[in-house]
């Protein structure tokens, strides 16, 4: 089987369970926003050397597929999306801010605005976390109402931010040492 199939030499991609739209309209921009996100968390994960961040962000990043699932299917098709599989759900959203909880406890919070690049792992998360409230950004005028998406993705930068600002506390900490 080849990588290539040439059906989008035309300007159109397929989406998931059936249809076609042109490249430029919003449902890729949506869905290829949010694998972008998805990206710039692997970029973080590829120098990150603990073992717990690593599993956490493995997860966002199998959760962001759920996101560009249900981001590429048409409205008419929505029925035929399960949920944590290709449908985001508000149990997703849940343990997104119950990881923002648990890491906000690690480390004193800032008290001024942070300047990203304080570590290499810090700076790699807060470049996703920019990326994904572009992709949140770019998923507003496609999802629908009951779409839990746009929760996740606003959840999912915070988080982000949060997990930067503990590595931060966590390479400062052994710096002291």
């Amino acid at each position: 089987m080849k990588i290539y199939t040439k059906t989008g030499d035309d300007g159109t991609t397929g989406l998931f369970y059936g249809g076609r739209v042109s490249k430029a309209s919003a449902l890729p921009t949506a869905y290829g926003s949010v694998d972008e996100a998805q990206a710039a968390i692997g970029l973080a994960r590829a120098i990150n050397l603990d073992a717990e961040l690593d599993q956490l962000l493995t997860l966002l990043c199998r959760d962001l597929y759920v996101a560009m699932a249900e981001l590429a299917t048409l409205p008419e098709n929505r029925d035929k999306l399960e949920p944590g599989t290709t449908l985001v759900t508000a149990e997703m959203v849940s343990a997104i801010e119950e990881a923002i909880d648990t890491t906000s406890e690690r480390f004193e919070p800032p008290t001024e605005f942070t300047i990203p690049g304080q570590t290499e792992i810090s700076a790699r998360l807060d470049w996703a976390r920019v990326v994904a409230r572009r992709a949140e950004r770019e998923c507003l005028n496609v999802c629908e109402e009951e779409s839990k998406v746009l929760p996740y993705l606003n959840r999912l930068s915070d988080l982000l931010w949060t997990l930067a600002r503990w590595q931060e506390g966590q390479s400062l900490l052994s710096r002291d040492s």
